[in-house]
C-alpha cells in the first residue's frame, strides 16, 4: 500500500513538474486531450454497449411492417438508416476538431515561449542561459504536446469512422428490401 502511495506521489510530482515546464498554454492543451478523449470514450461505449440495442430496436421496426417493397417503404428504410447515422457519427466531427486545434494551441505555446525568451534576453541580456532555457522550453513542450495529443487523436478517428461504417452496413445488410416486381409503388 506504501509504494502504491508512493507511485502516485510521483506520478504526480512528475505531472506538475511537466505542466510548470510546458507554461500556462500547456493546461488548455490537456483540457483539450481531455475533451478529445472523453468524446472517443463516449463513442466506443455507444458502439459496444448502445448501439447493439439501437439496432435491434431498428430491426424489430423494420419486420414489423408488412410492407418491404412499396415507395413509402423505401423512404421509411432509409429514414430509419439517417437516423441510427446520426446517432453513430455523434461526437466524431469533435474530436476532428480538437484533433485539429491541439497543433495550433502547440503553436501558441511556442510564441508564448519565446516571447518570454526575448522578454528575458531584453531585461537580462545574452548572460543568464538558464532564463533563457526555461523560455525555450515553454516554447518546445507544448509543441509537443499538442501534436502527440492531434496524433493520438487521429488515429482514433480512423477506428471512429471504420466503426460506424462497419456498424451501419451491418445494419443496412439486416434490412432487406424486396424489389416490386411490377416496378408499382406507394
Amino acid at each position: 500500500m506504501e509504494s502504491l502511495q508512493f507511485l502516485l506521489s510521483d506520478i504526480g510530482f512528475q505531472v506538475s513538474n511537466f505542466m510548470l515546464l510546458g507554461g500556462d498554454v500547456l493546461l488548455l492543451i490537456a483540457v483539450a486531450i481531455f475533451v478529445m478523449w472523453a468524446c472517443i470514450f463516449e463513442r466506443a461505449v455507444f458502439f459496444y454497449l448502445r448501439f447493439p440495442r439501437t439496432s435491434s430496436v431498428v430491426r424489430a421496426m423494420w419486420s414489423a411492417r408488412s410492407d418491404h417493397h412499396s415507395w413509402r417503404a423505401h423512404k421509411i428504410r432509409s429514414a430509419l438508416l439517417n437516423a441510427v447515422r446520426e446517432q453513430t457519427r455523434a461526437n466524431i466531427t469533435t474530436v476532428k476538431t480538437v484533433v485539429a486545434i491541439c497543433p495550433l494551441l502547440g503553436l501558441l505555446g511556442t510564441v508564448t515561449g519565446m516571447i518570454a525568451v526575448f522578454d528575458v534576453m531584453a531585461t537580462a541580456g545574452m548572460g543568464n542561459p538558464r532564463l533563457m532555457a526555461d523560455g525555450v522550453a515553454k516554447a518546445t513542450v507544448p509543441t509537443m504536446a499538442g501534436m502527440v495529443g492531434a496524433l493520438s487523436g487521429v488515429f482514433a478517428i480512423y477506428w471512429l469512422e471504420w466503426q460506424a461504417k462497419r456498424r451501419l452496413e451491418d445494419l443496412a445488410d439486416h434490412l432487406p428490401i424486396a424489389r416490386d416486381p411490377q416496378g408499382a409503388g406507394a
